[in-house]
């Protein structure tokens, strides 16, 4: 395999067992499905309150930043051609951050800091490093030139220019370089409602009493930190019994305070999967199944007009299907200019032992061996093991048909990359 490929082309290469849609097209099918007229409701807010919004209109700015030329350092504000002529000048000025300065007077130096105006008429700021004092004078040692330890007006940015592109979400850098022009309110979309809907009789609360046959519900805990952490808002969370009135009943109430519905489990093929056809009954569903391990009965459609987004039933599978395929669906309709991630490629620290079916996201974490970085799989990878989950640094992918021997680079998504915060 060859580094540089994103995603989208690594994907697509790979072979894909009969019946099951490839990854790559359905990432590509559920984007293609946000009605291009959609446009999430947008709210103007302080830069305070912005951290992790998406920006829904571009920035400009309408200063220079710096404003006027300043000094890199402390020193003095010089013309090089007195320093050249006199080696030894007099101090006419002290400068500070914050100060208008005057124009240097013919034949004289300004004690001057970092970060203060240069004043008109000197054309270099020399280290104080360079000088020393002689009374009231500053001597001058070796040679300068024009410009030296000068930022320059507009170096960083020019008034008019694009400061924050549309669609992307905000940083703590974007806040400060967006405070550095001067703004303090700006246009975010507002978040997507996400509603909650865990399937399963089998399901405790945290906090009850072990029973028999029944399992904690660590779904519902996983995914609503997940989706706040990735900026969208749970509306609404319950916990769904197995029957087809009461999965129904569950997906049209959801459906009428979200944006976007999300299940996990119920959408395989057993007589206690109930919401495949109770979302066929309400709506469509338009993608089933996905040559994917672990997650493959992922499914999309929707429940009357919300869109419907079913993740598989064990922990794992919803922790990368909902990272893998519908992030990049959730993070787009949320108004995000999403792309691709691009891997980095690293050795395996492991070998596998039989070419697989399906592609692959195995658990690892970077390890440090004999100073190079490697990928350390997790032992177990099986689907219900969310210890893996919590353990892992980030995704190898391993391509349906290929077998792979510990040296081998593999297509490495760490966790902080797929979630883009």
């Amino acid at each position: 395999m060859v580094p540089g490929k994103d995603l989208q082309r690594i994907l697509h290469m790979t072979c894909s067992t009969p019946g099951l849609m490839p990854v790559d097209i359905a990432i590509q099918q559920l984007i293609d499905s946000i009605d291009k007229q959609r446009q999430q409701p947008v709210s103007t807010i302080s830069i305070r309150d912005a951290l992790g919004c998406v920006l829904a209109k571009p920035i400009y700015s309408s200063v220079n930043v710096p404003a006027q030329d300043n000094s890199a350092m402390d020193g003095y504000a010089v013309r090089v051609q007195d320093v050249e002529e006199m080696g030894t000048l007099n101090i006419s000025q002290r400068i500070p951050a914050g100060i208008d300065p005057s124009p240097l007077e013919p034949g004289t130096v300004a004690r001057i800091f970092t970060g203060a105006p240069v004043p008109p008429g000197a054309d270099s700021v020399v280290m104080q490093e360079d000088t020393e004092l002689v009374g009231e004078a500053v001597k001058f040692n070796g040679s300068f030139s024009v410009g030296a330890n000068i930022r320059s007006a507009g170096e960083d940015i020019q008034e008019g220019q694009e400061v924050v592109a549309a669609g992307k979400p905000l940083t703590p850098q974007d806040l400060g370089l967006i405070a550095s022009v001067g703004i303090d309110q700006v246009a975010v979309y507002q978040p997507l409602k996400i509603a909650i809907l865990v399937s399963g009789d089998e399901l405790l609360e945290p906090g009850e009493p072990p029973q028999g046959g029944k399992i904690y519900n660590s779904n519902g805990y996983m995914l609503a930190p997940l989706m706040a952490k990735m900026g969208f808002e749970v509306c609404y969370q319950q916990n769904v019994p197995d029957t087809f009135d009461a999965t129904v009943e569950a997906l049209l109430a959801a459906s009428k305070v979200a944006d976007v519905v999300v299940t996990t489990g119920g959408v395989s093929v057993g007589e206690e999967d109930h919401l495949k056809p109770a979302v066929e009954a309400l709506g469509e569903l338009s993608l089933w199944k996905v040559n994917i391990k672990p997650g493959k009965p992922f499914a999309f459609g929707s429940v009357g007009s919300t869109p419907f987004i079913g993740l598989p039933g064990n922990p794992v599978s919803v922790f990368s299907t909902l990272l893998i395929i519908a992030l990049p669906y959730l993070r787009s309709l949320q108004g995000e200019c999403w792309q691709m991630p691009v891997p980095i490629y690293l050795p395996a620290q492991f070998s596998t032992k039989k070419a697989g079916r399906r592609d692959e996201f195995v658990r690892v974490k970077l390890n440090l061996i004999d100073g190079a970085t490697g990928l350390q799989k997790y032992p177990n990878q099986g689907s219900g093991v969310l210890s893996s989950a919590a353990w892992c640094d980030g995704f190898a992918h391993l391509i349906a048909g290929e077998k792979y021997q510990e040296g081998d680079k593999l297509a490495f998504f760490g966790l902080q990359q797929l979630m883009g915060r």
